[in-house]
């Protein structure tokens, strides 16, 4: 599978899967909400070990990049509130790093 739709299907079931106990707890939803959650958070575990790269530690610390830019577009297209400069700034920053991890020379 391809590493991009992996890192962006894991950030996908971990934001959502947060965001369910967010809307339980801060949000003073169902608890009914808790299921869909515990599911995509699972998933999520999944999609990581689908990462090829020899040691986990690496493939958490690039997913890192992801989950930061990802959590930029839930905050838009979900929550409805514009990302500032500073926001972006940060994604990017993130998303160079995750790149270096990945890709650098070993």
């Amino acid at each position: 599978m391809n590493l991009v739709i992996i890192y962006l299907g894991a950030a996908l079931c971990e934001i959502s899967g947060c965001f369910a106990f967010w809307a339980w707890l801060r949000l003073e939803r169902s608890a009914l909400w808790l299921a869909p959650g515990v599911v995509s958070l699972v998933l999520f575990g999944y999609l990581l070990t689908r990462v090829d790269v020899a040691f986990a530690g690496r493939a958490y610390a690039a997913y890192g990049g992801v989950y930061i830019a990802t959590s930029l577009c839930w905050l838009f297209f979900v929550e409805r509130i514009a990302p500032d400069r500073w926001d972006y700034l940060g994604a990017v920053v993130c998303l160079v790093g995750a790149g270096i991890i990945l890709f650098g020379p070993r």
